[in-house]
């Protein structure tokens, strides 16, 4: 069954303080974002395989550790998770990006793939899977449907909220999927926004209405 790992380090929740805040405007909202997405990825990257290597130090010889195994893919499903994307490569910037767009169904309700683009060597990469907000999980889902479509075996996803329904969902759909957040919220309102959460997250992202 799908893991759940809520980061409690201080600075992401004092970070997290700031995203919520209604009166944080768009510049600082992004940053925010930006820099959360950053020690996010600090965290969900703690199980990286290593292997040793020597080097040549000004001194003399050194016993020395690289990352090994498979390499890395990031895909933000479009448009708010975009704005997690440039944290997470400050701290590994080989990492290649694809992307996954989704629209909601007016009539289904149910959301509708509508861009894929990834690295060509899907099967090799560990992707990690972002986006801002886990409500009803209905995107997040088919998000993941998207990569396994396309040969993705090893798939994490990252939010920064969570509803317990989006994450009941998700594992439900995907047992192999776990899931990494920096803050578990009370639940969805009948609009299917997370309560207290953070709003739109896109909106706030990039200042549109």
């Amino acid at each position: 069954m799908a893991k759940v790992y809520v980061f409690d380090h201080p600075l992401i929740q004092h970070k997290l303080t700031f995203i919520r805040d209604k009166n944080t405007g768009t510049k600082e909202f992004r940053e925010l974002v930006d820099e959360v997405a950053t020690l996010m990825a600090f965290e969900i990257t703690r199980d990286m395989p290593l292997e040793e290597i020597e080097v040549e130090t000004p001194v003399g010889k050194a016993n020395a550790k690289i990352l090994s195994g498979k390499k890395i893919g990031v895909v933000p499903i479009l448009r708010a998770g975009i704005g997690m994307v440039d944290g997470i490569l400050k701290l590994i910037p080989a990492a290649k990006v694809g992307h996954i767009g989704l629209y909601r169904d007016p009539e289904t309700l149910k959301p509708v793939e509508y861009y894929v683009k990834l690295p060509s060597d899907v099967e090799e990469r560990d992707f990690i899977l972002v986006d801002p907000m886990l409500a009803t999980g209905g995107s997040a889902v088919e998000a993941v449907n998207s990569l396994k479509k396309r040969g993705a075996k090893s798939i994490k996803f990252m939010c920064l909220i969570a509803a317990p329904e989006g994450v009941e969902t998700l594992k439900k759909a995907h047992p192999d999927v776990d899931i990494y957040i920096a803050a578990l919220d009370e639940k969805l309102n009948e609009k299917g926004y997370i309560v207290p959460g953070l709003g739109d997250a896109g909106d706030r992202l990039f200042g549109t209405k």
